[in-house]
């Protein structure tokens, strides 16, 4: 099954009546009440909003990055108060390109849910109906186990990576900010020693992805002979690194890992190599 879902394919799922959970995961990196604002004033009718900071993200303890991953056990009940039961088939759009929605897909397919699309372009895509009452998500009743996220990767790995270079760890963020250059997010700029760049929006024309063919093109020659399971994605909190490993799947690219921690767990410790 094709990770992503068109906008007409949307639409007939709708109107056929089956069950099918929408999930607004706009969200802005400077103005974290933006996404909620939008969603309550317009959105597909039936999401429901799903915050990065409240609902894909875990505490903050000033060295796990700007965004860590909730615990497998604090997901499992965000789950649950979601109303994501283990038969949902999960819609995610935003209007950021994916990227926010790219990240509620990996959370929930790394947890053992696969039955999660990504809407192709977004909110722009939509030319149905929009709706302007906010709905309240419907908890479900059925028993949520905490998974252990698969396909993690945590920083002693990235950390070993750099002797052994068994792993590619590519970047998804911004050429500049890749280089150490223009670092607005993060008090610190450069990139884990090693990595190569590939910025997140090159998977896209206009507002939806590239085709398969390709997306399958671009990591060829970007990644060489290596595989897919030697690819760690990273960016600057674990959330753009999402819409790369994503971008692979759909080229059917699969296997690549996820740093959550990313940059911004990275450059909190001054022991750590950095390279501009």
């Amino acid at each position: 099954m094709t990770p992503l879902i068109s906008a007409n394919q949307l639409e007939e799922i709708i109107n056929s009546g089956e069950n099918v959970l929408l999930c607004d995961c706009r969200f802005d990196l400077v103005d974290a009440e933006a996404g909620r604002k939008a969603y309550e004033e317009s959105h597909i009718p039936g999401a429901i909003h799903v915050d990065l900071d409240h609902d894909l993200s875990g505490n903050k303890n000033g060295s796990n990055g700007r965004h860590p991953l909730p615990s497998p056990e604090s997901w499992a009940k965000t789950k649950t108060r979601l109303g994501i039961s283990p038969n949902t088939l999960v819609v995610a759009y935003d209007k950021q390109g994916s990227v926010y929605a790219s990240r509620l897909w990996w959370m929930l397919k790394a947890t053992g849910h696969a039955n999660v699309r990504v809407l192709d372009g977004g909110l722009d895509s939509w030319n149905g109906p929009m709706g302007t009452i906010p709905r309240k998500p419907n908890p479900t009743t059925q028993a949520i186990e905490p998974m252990p996220y698969v396909g993690l990767v945590l920083v002693d790995e990235v950390m070993s990576n750099l002797q052994s270079q068994k792993n590619i760890v590519l970047d998804a963020r911004a050429n500049d900010r890749f280089h150490g250059e223009n670092e607005t997010l993060d008090p610190i700029g450069g990139h884990i020693p090693g990595a190569i760049n590939h910025f997140f929006k090159n998977n896209l024309s206009a507002t939806a992805f590239k085709t398969s063919e390709q997306l399958f093109n671009n990591f060829v020659n970007l990644l060489g002979a290596n595989k897919p399971s030697q690819v760690i994605h990273q960016c600057g909190s674990g959330v753009t690194a999402c819409h790369n490993l994503l971008a692979m799947e759909v080229a059917g690219l699969k296997g690549s890992r996820l740093y959550a921690g990313s940059w911004s767990e990275w450059c909190a410790d001054p022991e750590r190599p950095i390279e501009l």
